[in-house]
């Protein structure tokens, strides 16, 4: 990734309701290989277990799921809101049905062997510390569980380190 710097994470000054509810990322891992990503706006940075960190929900039938269970490490990726219309794409079709990516104006480069998009505006390089499907029964709005998951197919709820942030200058 060229014309990139590396930032300590207490300097990054986005708005993270806004980077990831609204603008979303691409959660990408890599298993043997190959590599999978998909487009999310559940997920949040923050500072756990005294650790900087960033944790992310995938639900069980997602392709993605098998590459960050199957790896240590994923990238979180965002962009300008040019590539909205590849977001999208890669996240409503499956990489289990084609090479979505090669579908897309976006180009993989690897760093420390985590694959990351070469477009992004900043990228999130993360190790994984904790993984948990999420529990019907600790929901305390029980409304909130019907809503969201009408399917029963609660997310698996990753918290991960935040190993670099990777700004494109």
């Amino acid at each position: 990734m060229i014309n990139y710097k590396e930032i300590n994470p207490k300097e990054l000054n986005e708005n993270t309701f806004k980077l990831i509810g609204s603008d979303w990322m691409l959660i990408t891992a890599a298993k043997d290989e190959a590599i999978n990503t998909m487009t999310a706006s559940w997920g949040g940075l923050g500072v756990l277990w005294n650790k900087n960190v960033a944790y992310i929900f995938i639900r069980p039938q997602r392709y993605t799921k098998e590459f960050v269970d199957a790896s240590d490490k994923f990238s979180l990726t965002f962009f300008d809101e040019s590539f909205k219309k590849d977001l999208s794409y890669l996240g409503t079709v499956s990489g289990r049905d084609e090479d979505k990516i090669s579908k897309t104006k976006l180009n993989v480069s690897y760093i420390e062997n985590i694959p990351v998009f070469n477009e992004a505006k900043l990228t999130i390089l993360c190790r994984k510390l904790y993984a948990q499907d999420l529990d019907p029964n600790c929901f305390i709005d029980k409304d909130l569980a019907d809503k969201c998951y009408p399917n029963k197919d609660y997310h698996t709820v990753y918290v991960a380190e935040i190993e670099k942030v990777l700004i494109k200058e």
